[in-house]
């Protein structure tokens, strides 16, 4: 993987990218005061051995508001998760979840936090029901077992083993078990991984149907569509740090470049001098394929079809599109959401 741009910065945006600390809120949304804010994270660092997994990872996330956590495969973000979730302890930095911290308030912390892991192993032997009625008896308060039941909208396999659902089925239990006392704050780590269409959709409304009513949601996806449909700001993250982060439409926006190229040839080109062809803004090279983000369509791909003609080449693959959360994620990591 090669990756350039032009004139030559690493993220080249049309106006400075806002840091996660520094990100504009709406004049009403008290980004600002402390009671609004429902994880806050300062200066988080994690190592193991000679692995630095978190390096320094500033985020804040307000009450009600559901952000995205995004980054390959090593990029931090399982670590940096646990240890807003309580548990990891970080090498340093400091968190506050809903003002308080995990070393003096773990016990009034933990009720309110529901947490669904990627992989959650249920007891097969057990019935949907009785999954259900166990998670709500741990908790003081919550909904009934029918209303959660009805949440995931599983009414028809109440009396179903977990050994006998789908993976979809599954999956939607296991976020209702982190429903089942009512949280403040979701953690959902990739939750529709592997599901098919019409159970990933059935997860996303648990999800918005929990927003709706004030709950707070961090969520980890290996999906863009997911991210922009559930995720009010986008973080992106690798190398134990946060890139940049901001609304899906600031960051799109912020991409230097309104339109991506893609494109395969017969021979090798130098990304520097594609780089300077009219209205290229940067070239990220993947493999064979370039991805060309350009400010005017019409004038970069006559210029593109001239290079690779001169140079004795030809055409296998061209495609185009507006500039997407895809290209940001691709521009500051060098890799596609799901490459891994």
């Amino acid at each position: 993987m090669t990756d350039y741009d032009s004139p030559g910065l690493p993220f080249q945006a049309k106006e400075p990218m806002t840091g996660p600390t520094t990100t504009k809120a709406a004049p009403d949304s008290g980004a600002g005061r402390a009671a609004d804010v429902a994880i806050s994270a300062r200066g988080l660092r994690k190592r193991y051995g000679s692995t630095v997994a978190v390096r320094g990872v500033d985020l804040t996330i307000r009450k009600g508001e559901c952000v995205g956590l995004l980054g390959p495969n090593g990029a931090g973000k399982t670590t940096t998760i646990e240890v807003l979730e309580g548990l990891t302890v970080p090498d340093a930095g400091e968190v506050r979840i809903l003002g308080m911290s995990w070393a003096q308030d773990a016990r009034r912390i933990r009720p309110r936090l529901g947490i669904q892991l990627q992989e959650t192993r249920l007891t097969g032997k057990q019935r949907v029901e009785e999954v259900v009625r166990l998670f709500r008896s741990f908790y003081p308060s919550g909904p009934t077992v029918d209303e959660l039941i009805r949440r995931i909208q599983l009414q028809d396999k109440r009396r179903a083993y977990v050994r006998d659902l789908s993976g979809g089925q599954k999956q939607r239990l296991s976020v209702v078990c982190a429903l089942a006392g009512s949280p403040d704050i979701l953690f959902l780590d990739e939750p529709t991984t592997g599901l098919d269409p019409q159970s990933r959709r059935a997860l996303w409304e648990v999800c918005e149907t929990f927003k709706r009513e004030g709950g707070t949601i961090l969520l980890t996806t290996h999906f863009m569509d997911e991210a922009e449909r559930l995720a009010d700001r986008i973080a992106i993250m690798d190398h134990g740090e946060i890139l940049v982060e901001g609304t899906p439409a600031e960051l799109v926006d912020r991409l230097a470049g309104d339109h991506t190229i893609e494109v395969e040839c017969t021979v090798a080109l130098d990304p520097g001098v594609v780089g300077r062809l009219p209205s290229v803004q940067r070239v990220v090279l993947t493999g064979e394929r370039h991805f060309i983000t350009v400010n005017e369509t019409h004038r970069a791909v006559p210029a593109l079809m001239e290079l690779i003609h001169r140079k004795g080449g030809r055409l296998t693959w061209l495609g185009t599109h507006r500039a997407s959360l895809d290209d940001v994620f691709l521009s500051l990591t060098g890799r596609q959401l799901r490459d891994d």
